[in-house]
């Protein structure tokens, strides 16, 4: 039988207290990088073994044969509630492999530190997830509760498929509740949960200059590609960092008395941030809530990647005939990529850049769920009662995850990130030497197990929720 109250597997856990950490090495040694379509097929089939193991009843999502599908999972509980959780995949490329002290595919334990790509994002929440599910049905032979899990393979490029398959399959997303993937805890043992993403519109800019390369001693007759598009990237943002497109801003919804008193009551980690990028100072010298402010809150108009010419060692004198850019912009509530693709295009015809031609790489609408929100409110209770602390709640972070806004139109659900997931401020998701603490995986793992059999619990007044 199920116990009543949030009790740990302690004695499964304790006896098999290296299960999640080989979850994830298999996890991790299985290269899944969408970009380049390296491993995707293999890491699809890694992934519905290791659920259909778990117990799910398991099926591949198909929305077209030429994008990987998403792996789907239902484990039935005992009670009538019943959650969505959702993770990827796939994983970011690993370059510049020279910056990397083991290789990326090869898992490394150092320092009580698990290295590899994937760790943190997105593989160490499914090891965790598994290892719960794990743990409870081998103590309690079923969940209270009734699982339904998604992970897709293009998380990383966009999910540009993901909307089609919300739309194809929502009946088998149903739930109660959904879980995304998760946020963590703070330094101090704080249950973070993250009620939103921004939004994102991302593109590419191209400029043909000459048909061919040439010696650059013809630039004072021939274009020059690489500075019509450095002047065009100019144009869009002031040094201040203020995005110049008439109408960006029109839209921005200002915060809620409740989202600011949650920035004003979350833990300063501005030193930690610094040590972490590896500066002196912030932005305008921003510090404390203000910072915490400006990055919940603020648009941004970022150059993700800028290439021309040779860029090689030595010297070598060329005018480029091309030039290209890359421009993610980050989007808050209720801004929407569509139309900021339209004052865009609408900008740059008007600044007489209609030589560029601009490619849409990515769009998603920012999704946030409110504080007050029921489910939400379920889920903080719990986070408290497994941490005994107050939890710190982020109405919305910088990142964004387009499959949101397609859950959201499709199935309907309230959603966040509560803090199942493995990774700390140092975790280095993208980049080189990316990595999670053990310990942070272990507790995962526990919280995991607790919020499963809480949210199973359907009294009122639960004990300790």
């Amino acid at each position: 039988m199920m116990p009543s109250t949030p009790e740990l597997p302690t004695t499964y856990l304790a006896a098999h207290a290296d299960e999640a950490i080989d979850l994830l090495t298999q996890l991790c040694q299985q290269p899944s990088i969408a970009a380049q379509n390296y491993g995707i097929e293999a890491m699809t089939e890694l992934t519905e073994r290791l659920l259909s193991e778990s117990g799910f009843q398991t099926q591949r999502l198909y929305y077209t044969s030429k994008a990987p599908p998403a792996v789907y999972g239902e484990l039935r509980g005992s009670g009538p509630y019943t959650l969505l959780l959702y993770n990827h995949y796939d994983v970011q490329p690993a370059e510049p492999l020279d910056l990397w002290h083991s290789p990326p595919f090869e898992p490394t334990v150092r320092e009580e530190k698990f290295f590899a790509r994937g760790a943190v994002d997105n593989k160490g929440e499914i090891a965790a997830r598994l290892a719960a599910i794990r743990a409870l049905r081998a103590t309690y032979g079923e969940l209270p509760i009734t699982l339904r899990w998604i992970i897709e393979g293009e998380e990383e490029i966009g999910s540009p498929h993901f909307e089609e398959i919300a739309e194809k399959y929502t009946e088998l997303l149903q739930a109660d509740g959904c879980l995304w993937e998760g946020a963590g805890f703070t330094d101090e043992g704080h249950p973070s949960l993250n009620l939103g993403t921004k939004g994102l519109l991302y593109v590419q800019l191209d400029v043909q200059g000459v048909g061919i390369d040439a010696h650059s001693g013809k630039a004072p007759i021939l274009p020059s590609a690489a500075w019509r598009l450095v002047q065009a990237l100019a144009s869009l943002r002031t040094p201040a960092g203020q995005v110049r497109i008439p109408g960006f801003y029109a839209a921005v919804k200002s915060p809620t008395e409740a989202q600011l008193a949650a920035l004003m009551q979350q833990e300063n980690k501005d030193e930690q941030l610094k040590a972490a990028h590896q500066i002196e100072q912030f932005v305008d010298g921003l510090s404390g809530v203000a910072l915490r402010e400006r990055a919940a809150f603020a648009p941004t108009c970022n150059i993700a990647g800028l290439n021309s010419g040779y860029t090689g060692e030595g010297v070598k004198t060329v005018l480029p005939a091309r030039a290209m850019a890359k421009i993610d912009f980050r989007l808050v509530p209720d801004q929407d990529p569509h139309e900021i693709l339209a004052l865009l295009r609408g900008y740059l015809h008007e600044q007489g850049y209609d030589d560029i031609n601009l490619s849409v790489l990515g769009a998603a609408a920012p999704v946030v769920t409110p504080i007050d929100d029921p489910f939400v409110q379920k889920i903080q209770r719990i986070a408290e009662a497994f941490a005994n602390k107050p939890a710190s709640i982020s109405p919305i972070v910088g990142g964004s995850l387009p499959l949101l806004d397609a859950l959201k139109r499709h199935v309907g659900l309230p959603g966040l990130s509560a803090p199942g997931n493995v990774g700390y401020w140092g975790s280095g998701a993208h980049a080189p030497n990316e990595h999670i603490r053990l310990a942070d995986l272990e507790r995962a793992v526990r919280y995991n197990c607790y919020m499963f059999m809480a949210l199973g619990d359907n009294r009122r007044q639960a004990p300790n929720l």
